[in-house]
């Protein structure tokens, strides 16, 4: 078992953000301007923001000697109260020296800010006590935890600048994917910058005092019930199982309604918390059972070639022609790159296409969208040469990010 330090938040819904205007969302100190023509043809500009007119400034050395030397200005009164220094009818600009204009910025400056920071929010979905709590925990040290009510609500809260990071589950050694998230990072603009592995240690939680004889059903995450179905029968567990949104959210509503002949399948966390038993340790039906979880940011990193890197792509075949999946996984055959992830889903917005075919007739065709996950940076000639090629075979093709693979070495948990 880790331990990982990390605070949470109040969580985040749905409800969350329907009160929330667009001006809301806009980043301080954005400015927004208009410009209008009006009868004499002479242009009109206003601004709104939290810039003030003191911000704009000039820091052109040429026109600033100019101004000073060939021109004299004169005082106007604006009527509210401000003087304005006109020059030949036009404003006179605030200028400052060159030596003290803003250095350009640099590849230091465009760089995330740091990993293990202690003043990142971290959006994960469920209640505290979750395993994407631990794995926010695990990716972010000392980060403020942030939970969420559903995957998409995540997403929204990095996008509308309520937390920095989101960390999402995305499959499962034993479950297989988690297809939600899949559509969710198409349907978004987020970029994965990083993946952790977590190992996840299932435990049998109820009430205190109640035994697994007078358990009527047993409720979790899809996942984490079929993760364990074979133990609950080995248990002798004759039980109704129902799905609900979260392992630890099982817990809580167990406590919180002091459901006696219920139990649920959730962290030894999660049992602290709500003050349940653990009445059986380590229930998944096999010991390896270790979760993907992806870290998304607004931004992407930049891309090195000096430690292991994973990139993550998702396409969509074009119309014409045969072989295409073979075409575009042959771009990375022959680069010697290898892939660690390929997945189909249905193509959203042409789930299906007919074709004329002069032998068979008119048929249909499922549409899907592939995502393929590599070993290799995008700062790596092969890997650029590679989407280069294939993107003569797709009619889309999005980078979802390009990160650091998680390279900690995986031991099972104590007891497996």
């Amino acid at each position: 078992m880790h331990a990982y330090s990390y605070c949470s938040s109040p969580g985040i819904s749905l409800k969350s953000f329907t009160s929330q205007t667009s001006s809301q969302r806009v980043k301080p100190g954005w400015i927004s301007i208009q410009a209008n023509i009006n009868n004499n043809g002479r242009f009109n500009y206003s601004y709104e923001g939290g810039s003030s007119r003191a911000d704009w400034q000039s820091s052109c050395p040429i026109l600033s000697s100019n101004a000073d030397s060939q021109h004299q200005g004169t005082e106007e009164n604006s009527g509210g109260g401000e003087i304005i220094t006109t020059l030949n009818g036009h404003k006179r600009l605030d200028l400052i020296a060159v030596d003290k204009r803003p250095k350009p910025l640099t590849i230091a400056d465009l760089s995330p800010p740091p990993m293990h920071g202690s003043n990142l929010r971290v959006a994960y979905q469920g209640v505290p006590g979750a395993y994407s709590e631990a794995a926010a925990g695990k990716s972010y040290p000392n980060c403020e935890a942030i939970p969420c009510d559903q995957f998409e609500v995540a997403f929204q809260a990095v996008e509308l600048w309520l937390a920095d990071r989101a960390v999402l589950p995305v499959e499962n050694s034993l479950g297989g994917s988690i297809h939600r998230n899949y559509d969710l990072l198409l349907r978004h603009r987020l970029h994965i910058v990083g993946e952790v592995q977590l190992p996840v240690h299932h435990c049998l939680l109820a009430l205190p005092g109640v035994r697994k004889e007078f358990l009527n059903r047993v409720i979790s995450h899809p996942q984490a019930l079929s993760q364990c179905e074979q133990t609950l029968t080995k248990l002798g567990l004759k039980v109704a199982r129902e799905a609900v949104d979260d392992t630890a959210g099982a817990a809580e509503f167990i406590a919180a309604n002091n459901l006696r002949d219920t139990a649920a399948i959730a962290s030894a966390r999660a049992a602290d918390l709500y003050g349940l038993d653990i009445l059986a340790d380590g229930i998944q039906d096999d010991s390896s059972n270790v979760t993907r979880f992806v870290m998304l940011a607004r931004e992407p990193i930049i891309p090195r070639t000096d430690r292991p890197f994973k990139t993550s792509i998702v396409f969509a075949a074009q119309d014409k022609g045969t072989s295409v999946l073979f075409k575009v996984l042959s771009a990375f055959a022959f680069r010697n790159i290898s892939l660690t992830k390929i997945e189909s889903r249905p193509h959203r917005n042409r789930p299906i296409r007919i074709v004329d075919d002069a032998n068979v007739g008119t048929a249909k065709h499922f549409e899907y969208m592939y995502y393929v996950d590599f070993e290799a940076s995008m700062a790596d000639v092969r890997a650029q040469n590679a989407l280069a090629e294939v993107q003569e075979f797709t009619s889309f093709l999005r980078v979802l990010g390009s990160y650091p693979m998680d390279m900690t070495p995986w031991s099972p948990s104590p007891g497996d």
